[in-house]
């Protein structure tokens, strides 16, 4: 009781500015609205008439995780009520893109008082957290509310459970609150149970990254794309990229087209507040640039880097490409990189940076199948670009060899549902 009091008058005093952050217009950055309210526990009744489950997503990357779990949840129980709560305006713009399978809030900051509101409103029969979106009053309230937590998809790296250790008596109060964590991977596992987790809450269920169902209609406006970006041209792209790593990206381009003066960019900022000073940044390198969101017919032979200015899309784009560069990789200790299993599903031939914490497993699988390769440096990267560009057979293989791997460890999303009898 006493730790959370604690905690909870640290919150009171960093709220500000963390509400700063939250609601700090950025260009490309949706509105809250009037919607701010929910933040604070007014929540708007629900139109279901029966408890939800609820679904936690803080954020874009969490909720495009949480899409095709929703999606099989829905086929199976067409008439169940599903509630989805983020964070953040731009995970609720993803959110928005699931239409009537799902009805979407705001998740309440983590003060005892907005929770119990938004639970007298929603009366969840069960909450399920994507990943490891963890705060001690929520679990403490919705637990005593003996609403079942469930955590999906449970990550921890190394570098998480060395800071948890160093808070266990926080982490203790975390856990105790959950039911069930489903991890993806035994390593995972390992480390929640290190952290003192009880074996019988842990489940490997694996990652539901790994069950990317590529549409048609994706592989169609890939295509579709290939051809505005001119098919005679080598097309790659930087998915998913930080602030301080696209002017290493630009840096890596220009390295390319001593060679390959016909290469094109395609250029992905992980934030939309970014998009714009993306943009500006390539203009004033000396690249003509264009947006994707402009939408035009075809791109011109002059164009050298095309911004991919629009969320949602980022599997069209990589289907469009020919190699793949997936970004927080090369920037320190700071992000970890990100899914690099969306353009092995694509059979796109991925490159990552040296730093992959939060994908460890992932990669070094991928490097132990050749299913990956790994640059340090943007001048690596460079040339692991130009080497792969003019040898068609080593570019075939990396992408083969990803392809099978990903269709190896399928099926995350069914065990999933199994674990949680759904």
């Amino acid at each position: 009781m006493l730790i959370r009091i604690i905690y909870t008058l640290v919150l009171a005093l960093a709220s500000p500015l963390l509400l700063f952050g939250l609601y700090r217009k950025k260009p490309g950055k949706p509105s809250f609205g009037n919607r701010w309210k929910e933040h604070f526990g007014i929540t708007p009744t629900l139109s279901a008439q029966s408890s939800p489950i609820w679904i936690h997503a803080v954020s874009v990357g969490e909720t495009m995780a949480a899409i095709p779990l929703i999606k099989e949840m829905k086929k199976k129980d067409p008439s169940l009520p599903i509630i989805v709560t983020t964070t953040t305006s731009t995970g609720a713009e993803q959110v928005a893109k699931l239409g009537d399978l799902v009805e979407h809030r705001y998740m309440p900051i983590d003060f005892s008082f907005a929770i119990k509101r938004f639970l007298k409103v929603v009366k969840p029969q069960k909450m399920l957290i994507m990943e490891t979106e963890l705060w001690p009053n929520t679990l403490h309230a919705v637990s005593k509310a003996k609403v079942p937590i469930h955590v999906l998809n449970a990550r921890l790296s190394e570098k998480s459970f060395q800071n948890y250790r160093k808070v266990q008596w926080l982490f203790n109060l975390l856990a105790n609150s959950i039911t069930q964590i489903c991890c993806q991977s035994s390593e995972d596992a390992k480390r929640f149970k290190n952290l003192g987790v009880s074996p019988e809450k842990l489940t490997t269920t694996g990652s539901v990254k790994f069950d990317i169902h590529v549409d048609q209609n994706i592989l169609d406006q890939g295509k579709s794309l290939r051809e505005r970006l001119r098919n005679n041209r080598p097309v790659w792209i930087a998915a998913s990229t930080h602030k301080g790593e696209d002017e290493q990206i630009v840096h890596a381009h220009k390295r390319l087209l001593e060679t390959h003066p016909d290469a094109l960019l395609v250029l992905v900022p992980r934030h939309p507040e970014r998009f714009e000073s993306v943009f500006q940044l390539c203009m004033n390198a000396g690249f003509q640039t264009e947006k994707h969101s402009h939408k035009a017919p075809s791109v011109s032979p002059e164009t050298s880097v095309y911004i991919g200015d629009v969320m949602g899309q980022m599997l069209t784009l990589i289907g469009a490409s020919d190699l793949c560069f997936m970004a927080g990789s090369l920037i320190g200790n700071k992000v970890g990189g990100h899914n690099m299993l969306e353009p092995a599903a694509l059979g796109v031939p991925t490159i990552t940076g040296p730093s992959f914490f939060n994908f460890l497993e992932i990669v070094n699988n991928l490097k132990e199948l050749g299913g990956i390769e790994i640059v340090n440096t943007s001048d690596e990267l460079a040339l692991t670009l130009k080497s792969l560009l003019e040898k068609d057979e080593q570019r075939t293989q990396l992408a083969k060899q990803a392809k099978l791997f990903v269709d190896q460890n399928s099926g995350a999303i069914q065990k999933t549902l199994e674990e949680l009898a759904l």
